[in-house]
């Protein structure tokens, strides 16, 4: 199958209009090109926080409700992109308040060719999802089962902790996709070197979806770095660096790479090397710490 990893920047717009026709534009552009799944950046649903005007899109707590606000209206419109190309979306991610005296989830979204499939929260928050945004984490991992295969998602920060990304390759995932919001190039380094790093240990396929450019009127996500990229693991039958396609720094656009699952299967059972396979067998060790004492020597 074909992938698409969207290099997203954050537009202002003065009306619901402008960010349909960007959102239409950008999905007909990748369908055209033959791609069957199609994947947008975390957080990239915060330029609808201009909606509500500049005071609205400055101020923390206003442009994430503003956001939410129009988060229906933004589901239908990629369920009925996805429907109209008979391809899968992972929509950007937004917040979503569960009920009014509940803080938001970070949420992405899955459609497919019948429409939404089902909703991934992000599950570890950053400090300033934490400390300063009181952005809630999820508490639980979805495989979502489609025709194209078992996909998982870890959203940004999701992408620095592999027993999330391990728990879902043992329930079956074989793509994983890694949406990120980035404000610097050692903030776009962890989630790139995460995601490569989940990509070997399970041995399966890991797709890489950022926002980049500035968007100065919005705090939360004014300064973007990052490239889209698809990894697989570094073995034999994939690309000697992990890495299938990337784009360039800070660029935005597509970046596409053809996957096949067999190639991933084919790793998990004979590969050069099997972390997939091994994996367990760093329970017996790791539960046998010992320190070493020169001065007793």
């Amino acid at each position: 199958m074909k992938i698409a990893a969207a290099a997203y920047p954050l537009d202002w717009f003065d009306n619901w209009q402008g960010y349909e026709d960007k959102l239409t534009a950008w999905v007909a552009e990748a369908a055209g090109q033959g791609a069957e799944l199609l994947v947008f950046p975390e957080y990239g649903a915060m330029e609808l926080a201009s909606l509500g005007g500049p005071e609205v899109a400055a101020d923390l707590e206003a442009a994430i409700r503003m956001v939410a606000q129009h988060g229906p209206a933004a589901d239908a419109l990629h369920d009925r992109l996805a429907r109209m190309y008979d391809i899968h979306i992972l929509s950007a991610s937004k917040p979503y308040y569960p009920d009014a005296a509940a803080r938001p989830l970070n949420r992405a979204s899955l459609f497919g060719p019948q429409g939404l499939i089902g909703h991934q929260d992000k599950v570890m928050m950053t400090r300033f999802e934490r400390e300063d945004w009181d952005v809630v984490a999820g508490s639980s991992l979805t495989v979502f089962d489609t025709a194209l295969g078992k996909i998982g998602v870890t959203i940004c920060y999701d992408s620095e902790f592999p027993l999330l990304a391990r728990a879902l390759a043992q329930a079956g995932v074989e793509i994983l996709l890694s949406p990120s919001c980035t404000d610097t190039f050692a903030g776009f380094t962890r989630v790139r070197v995460g995601s490569m790093a989940r990509a070997l240990e399970n041995q399966c396929v890991v797709v890489h979806s950022p926002t980049v450019g500035p968007a100065p009127w919005c705090p939360p996500v004014d300064e973007n770095v990052g490239r889209a990229s698809i990894y697989g693991p570094a073995d034999r039958g994939w690309p000697e660096t992990g890495i299938l396609a990337e784009g360039a720094l800070n660029a935005p656009g597509w970046v596409y790479a053809d996957i096949s699952l067999d190639l991933v299967r084919q790793s998990r059972a004979d590969g050069g090397v099997m972390p997939f396979a091994h994996w367990p067998e760093q329970a017996a060790p790791a539960a046998q710490v010992t320190f070493a004492d020169r001065k007793s020597q």
